[in-house]
């Protein structure tokens, strides 16, 4: 083991892309790495459990569990450094129990909440959170615009933690996907990281001096930083946060601690390569299913298309319906569009990628999904896995390569 080892449990582990980046992250240091001790992986809706036989068959299924993460008993989860997951967004909502001696328990099911638990439960709690998930969070739900992550920031404060969040999109720092999604670190109060925010000037955190700052680069400009605390309980966030308000609070950078939120509108400084769709193209011959059959193309050239039409709805209301064209094919030159779960499979659609080769149209294979995440080719390749369903685990992953960035600003610094 390395000098200094930072024990991490991976939550929502999916096919392990929070796993490799942090493992990439190892690669860049010689006295500091992160070691996964315990990883879950539960799929509530299927009885065979792909992802998680995706997992152990790259992994390993030592450390690594297949349950339900709701019902994990706390005891059985190692003490560790750091909690990592990109987690679900649903609907994060409190209410008041007489059952619960804290008088207050999250919605049952949700995802957030069993964090909360290992968060609250855990006498050695974890130093540090990373976690992920759609930059929706920061604006649910529409009737209460930034509810949903205030009452996240909230239950953190009250465990002691301040957090530091950022929208990236990937393809804005180079990267083959535009993918937008939120990340956040969070920093327990017994750490040098905590102190040293706290100490800060909060906007030259934002700006420069903060770990995602360091890790992807904003443009300098003199943007406006707003400020406002949160100071109610839960249960008082969960019925009037920003009651009726147009526009949520939060915006796409910023901080949060003891109570005061910090936020700016940041804008990506990138100076370096760019990978685009065509750069992740299989140089070889590709199987036949992948290409689109001519009988075929009408209904993809329509999904594509730019639309204005009546539809009847299935209780026979008539309605009009308007959408503007898709690039069709894909452009080469560019990032790719968002990989979304419904990628897979030959049915005709208007999200799923199609490029043009020397033999024709063609979706995206497997390995190709792989490279727009920046997994390792053939990650998700396993006798009994569909190319559609190894479709499906890019559509639920994350840009691999961002979690290697901030995961080696993040080891630097805790291990200095």
């Amino acid at each position: 083991m390395a000098m200094n080892c930072i024990k991490v449990v991976e939550l929502f582990a999916g096919v392990g892309g929070f796993r490799i980046g942090l493992e990439r992250s190892n690669e860049h240091h010689q006295d500091a790495t992160f070691d996964v001790v315990w990883s879950n992986q539960w799929e509530p809706s299927t009885k065979t459990q792909h992802a998680s036989m995706v997992y152990e068959a790259r992994f390993g299924s030592d450390h690594h569990t297949n349950q339900d993460i709701s019902e994990v008993k706390i005891d059985t989860i190692p003490d560790h450094d750091m909690l990592v997951g990109g987690f679900p967004c649903q609907d994060y909502s409190v209410a008041t129990t007489l059952k619960n001696s804290k008088g207050l328990i999250g919605k049952k099911g949700v995802l957030w909440w069993s964090i909360h638990r290992i968060l609250s439960e855990k006498k050695n709690k974890p130093k540090y959170l990373f976690l992920e998930n759609v930059d929706r969070l920061l604006k649910s739900p529409a009737s209460q615009r930034g509810r949903d992550f205030a009452i996240m920031l909230k239950s953190l404060d009250e465990l002691g933690y301040a957090v530091e969040w950022r929208v990236i999109n990937a393809a804005e720092y180079g990267m083959p996907q535009r993918r937008r999604r939120v990340f956040f670190l969070a920093f327990h109060s017994s750490t040098e990281l905590y102190k040293k925010l706290q100490n800060n000037d909060k906007e030259s955190w934002i700006r420069n001096d903060g770990i995602i700052a360091e890790a992807f680069p904003i443009k300098q400009e003199k943007t406006a930083i707003q400020r406002f605390d949160i100071q109610q309980d839960l249960v008082t966030i969960s019925n009037s946060f920003n009651l009726n308000g147009k526009q949520s609070p939060f915006l796409n950078t910023g901080v949060f601690i003891d109570g005061n939120v910090y936020t700016s509108q940041t804008r990506a400084s990138h100076h370096g390569k760019k990978v685009n769709l065509g750069d992740v193209l299989e140089k070889g011959s590709v199987a036949e299913e992948f290409y689109i059959e001519k009988t075929q193309l009408p209904k993809w050239q329509y999904l594509k298309g730019a639309k204005k039409e009546t539809r009847r709805s299935s209780n026979g209301y008539e309605y009009h319906y308007a959408e503007g064209s898709m690039t069709f094919p894909d452009a080469l030159d560019n990032a790719s569009r968002t990989i979304i779960t419904g990628e897979g499979g030959p049915s005709p659609s208007r999200f799923k990628h199609v490029v043009k080769t020397k033999k024709g149209l063609r979706r995206l294979t497997p390995v190709e999904l792989e490279r727009l995440n920046m997994f390792p080719d053939d990650h998700t390749k396993l006798e009994g896995i569909s190319n559609t369903k190894r479709a499906f685990f890019m559509g639920n992953a994350l840009v691999v390569g961002i979690v290697e960035r901030i995961g080696s600003i993040l080891l630097q610094r805790a291990s200095s």
